[in-house]
Parts: structure tokens; sequence; C-alpha cells
């Protein structure tokens, strides 16, 4: 963590310190990193696979029939593979059964492959990449192959898995199941990502800073319309008197500054060179970090308090190339956060199913510091990176919502499987006494009421997918409810008018997305169904002997159980229709090879469908 110095007090030069002696991490070792390799090369086949962005064939006879694949590179060679096809279409691509067969005048010999870098150079116009999208894909297939074999190296069993807290269990995630380069993070250096990754478990303290109220403003929601009421439930009093007594040390009122934790990295890489005339004039000024110890989370530029796990949550700007966008904090919907969320929880706590009988947890985003650039925020044809520089966004912690013998896991948790190969779930339901399939019906009650009960009562829909939604389990590691964190980003709601939303506040209105009925939907379908529980069904078919057929068959039953109970929604059940025979395939890794690549833009890309795919919930 970098301290933020006074200026020097003599004229006299500092002296660098010596460099340390380099050396290689542990987990690169030929072992793991060849068990990394093969199994990100089975996941790129399988969903480039699955957006069509290949097209495999089966391979011809002696190949066993059925889940026998081939691949034709550009040089002539073939990539031979097993696949069994999965739910919506999707592929499940078995990593020790990848062979590379040469092209003639070589051999026809065929040997085991498992180097995604060297199908990238032999598939490089199959895949249809230009030199640019190529040479930065590279780069984030380099670093999320780092980061797959630290997870690998120190990997934990099922059983150790289980009795972790919700805050220790994040760093064994292995991130994005549907995106490839899930942990790419362009940006962070080795350094930056042994100290700030998920994956490195590190636990940290954050630095503050105090931003003048002409560069930066305040929303609370109610109770917290006063920062300093937050500022007094955040921070002890010696803290407090600190930062007041670092501002009148320059001469300073604290009475017209704002404060917020920043994230290390974000200060010395686009606070200090971007934010100086602003440091120099004293608009902004730095603080010392808070005594609180903290841990980043999936999401990686979010902190929970493990100090005091009673205090929020915080969510900084990290201007990171991550996944699909770069991860900092858009200035209007942190300034919107508190009035989307006291929306949202007013819907919940006007509605007994939802509050009553869901019980369902809305972690709301309830204040938010957002700092204005000065020049950037005049210039709204630059790329959408330099508009999400700083602030921060305090969200409600879990801690507090549970119930006694209550413990909370991400929905991400589920798809996990260790070393050994036994599946997160699987030790789950065995601690739960319950069948397979009860449990799974009970997973499914916990989770789809309160979302169906959103989209068909109040036409709206948050992004369900597995690291923002957390399942709440009862003693005995049966699901019993709901929670859901980080939606305000992913509220979107109906483009057609329901009497529903003639209650939203103007600034809420403008600062959510609408979609049309019919791809309302899709949040549901791509984000719940196909970005988990197509894994899910995948998993449970193999490790718990459930077939697909019966784990859909169980989701499709919650659903219409759900409608049964409200009749009167009927016509809300066909505008918000999940049951349709076919739904748009919604593509991720296209956005990157081939829609938006890495090139910048003035606003956030959005994913690109790309034909159909059957919906396994159409008939049971």
């Amino acid at each position: 963590m970098p301290n933020f110095p006074a200026a020097p007090d003599s004229a006299e030069p500092d002296v660098p310190p010596s460099p340390q002696h380099p050396r290689t991490p542990p987990e690169l070792n030929p072992v793991t990193w060849d068990f990394a390799t093969r199994t990100l090369l089975a996941k790129m086949l399988g969903e480039f696979a699955y957006e069509e962005i290949i097209s495999p064939v089966p391979a011809p006879a002696p190949a066993a029939a059925g889940d026998a694949w081939s691949l034709t590179l550009d040089d002539g060679s073939s990539l031979g593979f097993r696949a069994r096809r999965r739910s919506y279409g999707s592929w499940q691509v078995t990593p020790d059964t990848i062979t590379l067969t040469p092209a003639p005048p070589s051999t026809d010999t065929t040997t085991a492959f498992g180097d995604p870098y060297a199908f990238l150079i032999r598939a490089r116009t199959l895949l249809g990449l230009d030199g640019a999208t190529l040479g930065h894909l590279v780069r984030e297939l380099s670093a999320t192959l780092a980061a797959d074999a630290r997870i690998a190296h120190t990997a934990l069993t099922a059983d150790v898995l289980a009795d972790l807290d919700y805050a220790d269990l994040e760093g064994h995630q292995t991130g994005h199941p549907w995106l490839v380069l899930n942990k790419g993070r362009i940006g962070l250096s080795a350094a930056d990502t042994a100290a700030w990754a998920p994956e490195a478990r590190a636990r940290q303290r954050l630095p503050w800073l105090a931003a003048h109220t002409s560069l930066a403003a305040y929303r609370g929601t109610v109770g917290l319309e006063d920062p300093a009421h937050l500022y007094s439930a955040e921070l002890d009093p010696v803290t407090r008197a600190a930062f007041e007594q670092a501002l009148r040390d320059r001469g300073l009122d604290p009475r017209g500054y704002l404060y917020f934790p920043v994230h290390p990295w974000q200060w010395d890489e686009v606070v200090l060179p971007l934010f100086s005339s602003a440091l120099a004039s004293g608009a902004l000024v730095p603080l010392p970090a808070d005594p609180d110890v903290r841990l980043p989370q999936q999401s990686i530029r979010t902190f929970l308090n493990l100090t005091r796990p009673d205090r929020h949550s915080v969510k900084l700007p990290l201007s990171v190339f991550n996944t699909m966008v770069w991860r900092g904090l858009p200035s209007d919907l942190a300034l919107a956060a508190p009035a989307v969320t006291a929306w949202i929880h007013s819907l919940r706590d006007a509605d007994p199913f939802l509050h009553d009988e869901c019980g369902v947890v809305l972690l709301g985003e309830v204040a938010s510091v957002t700092v204005r650039h000065p020049v950037y925020d005049a210039l709204p044809e630059v790329p959408y990176q330099y508009k999400e520089l700083l602030g921060a966004i305090w969200r409600e912690p879990l801690t507090g919502c549970l119930a006694p013998g209550e413990r909370a896991r991400t929905l991400a948790s589920l798809l996990h499987t260790d070393p050994r190969g036994r599946s997160f779930t699987a030790e789950l339901v065995a601690r739960s006494g319950l069948a397979p399939a009860v449990w799974l019906q009970r997973l499914f009650a916990a989770l789809l009421p309160p979302l169906l009960r959103f989209l068909y009562r109040y036409g709206t829909v948050f992004s369900p997918h597995g690291e923002n939604v957390i399942v709440i389990f009862d003693e005995h590691d049966v699901p019993v409810r709901l929670a859901v964190k980080d939606f305000v980003d992913d509220i979107n709601i109906s483009r057609e008018p329901l009497p529903e939303h003639d209650s939203m506040p103007d600034e809420v209105r403008a600062a959510l997305l609408t979609e049309p009925p019919a791809f309302l939907t899709q949040f549901i379908h791509s984000g719940l169904f196909i970005g988990v529980f197509r894994y899910l069904s995948a998993l449970c078919e193999d490790r718990l002997g459930v077939p697909e057929s019966d784990f859909w068959s169980l989701v499709r039953a919650e659903i219409l159980r759900h409608q049964a109970l409200f009749p009167e929604l009927k016509d809300r059940y066909e505008l918000f229709d999940l049951l349709t025979e076919r739904i748009d395939r919604l593509c991720l890794n296209r956005n990157r090879l081939h829609k938006d690549g890495y090139r910048d833009r003035p606003d956030r890309p959005h994913a690109v469908t790309h034909g159909t795919v059957p919906n396994p919930l159409h008939e049971p």
C-alpha cells in the first residue's frame, strides 16, 4: 500500500531501494500449468462453439459416435475432442481428450494437445481475429492462465471450502464460467495481482481521500442524507479526528470536504497522474488509511470489512479492463445509487410476498461520493473509462441480515469442483441429508420466486449471475432464501409502460435502462439459466445423478407454481414469457473477439446476440 508522502524536508535525492531478486511464483510449475492450460483450452473450444465462433463437425469413423468432434484449423491440421451437447445447445469438452493431427506433408500422427496459445496461432483466421485484438487477447489469456494456476495450486477440498465463511470462500472461486478470458485484468502488474486479486486472499487496509465539495457530490438514503452520519458509523472518532487534522494542517476547513476510501492502485495509476491539478490546489487531499482490514471480493473492486463486518462494504473504481469493461465507477450510476436502492426497497417492503414470504435480501447501495474530473467530464466524446475515475459506493453488509444458524454463499460457488473432482454442490447436498432432486427443488424455491415477482409484478429485472446472487442456507446447508448485491448497475425495467412504474422517482427513471418486454426475460435466461444453471445442470447429472431433463423440469415447475399463486397476473406471464420454444443466443465472448475488441468507446459495451438456442423450459 503506498504511503501518501508529505513534502521532503531537504533537497537530498531519494535513493531507490535495491530491486528484489526475481523469482518464479510457486504456482508456475509444469504440473499446475499443464492443468490450467488444458482446462482453459477445453473451455475455449466449448464456449466458442456455443457462440458459433467455431463450428466443430462430427469426427469420422472409427471415432466413438455421438460425442467425438473435429475442427479443421487454418493450416489444415485438425483438432479432435470429445464433447457432450448440453442444455441451450452448449458444449462440454473433456480436456484430456483434445488431440492434434498435423496436416500433410507431416505424418498423420495424432498427439495430445493442450496449448491455448498454439490454438490461437493455428486458428486466428478461423476465429476472425484482427492483429490488434489478437495481441491484447494473448495478454488476457496469459493473465487468466496465471490466475488459474494460482487458484489450482492453492485449491482446497470441497469439505474444507464448505466450512469457510462468505468472505473467505470468495477467494477460492475460479471466475466467470462463460467468459473465457475471465481474469485478464489489463492494467495490473504481477505484484498488483498478488496484492489485490481475489485469489490472492490478501487482507488490506485502504487509505482515504478528502475531496472538496466543489469537486465532489454526496448522496445517501434515508438516515444517511448527511455524510456525517455515514462517517460516524464507518470511522472511529480517532480516525475522524486524524482526517480533520490533516486538512487543518494544510489550512483547509474540514466542513467543505467529503471523505471516501481509495484503492491504492487507483491512487498510483489514476489519481496522482490525472488529478494532479486538484491535488496541487488542495481540492483533493490524501488521508491516512483507516484501521479496518478488508478483503477484495470476486468483483475485484468491492471490499468486505473483516474487522467490523457490521460496517458497509465499499465499491471503488479500479481502471482495469476485465471481462467486458473497464471496472471504473460510472458517475451517473453512483449518484443515483441511493435513490435506486430506496425505490427497490420500497417495492419489496410494500409487498408481503417479497418481504414476508420470500424474505429476500437486497443489499442496497445506500451512500455514494462521486468526484468530478474538471476536464474529462466536459468532454462527452472521450472513452467512458475517463468518466469513471474516482468516488466510492457504500453497500449494506450481509451481517445482520442473516437469522441465527443461517450462512451465505455466492451462487457461483455451486459450480466449483475441488482438486479431487468433488463438487461443492455435492458436498452441500450430502451435508443436508436430502435427496439431490429435493435439494435442487429447495434451491429453485429460494432463488426464483423473488426474481419472478419483480419481473411479473413490477416489470423489473436484475442480472442474477453467479457473482451477485447470494444463496442463504439454513444450519443444515439447505437453501432457504435469496440475497442480491451489486444490483443498481444491472436493473432494467420494461419499456412498455406499467402502472407499477407511475410512482418511480424521476431520478430513478433517468438512471435505469429500459428494454422491450420480450428482451427483459433475457436477463434471467442469460444471467441465471444460461450463465449458471446450464453448468449446474450438467454438474448435477454427472455428479449427483439428476438427469438434465429432470433439472429443467424442476425449474419449469417452480415457475409454473409461482404463476399459479398469482392468476391475476396472467397477462404478465404472456408479456414476459420465459417458456418460449427458443430464445436469442446472447454472446459474451463474441463481444471481445468480433464486436468491440479492445477499442475505446464513449459508452459501455453491451453483449451481442447471434441466432437462437432451444429453451429447455419450453416443455417438461
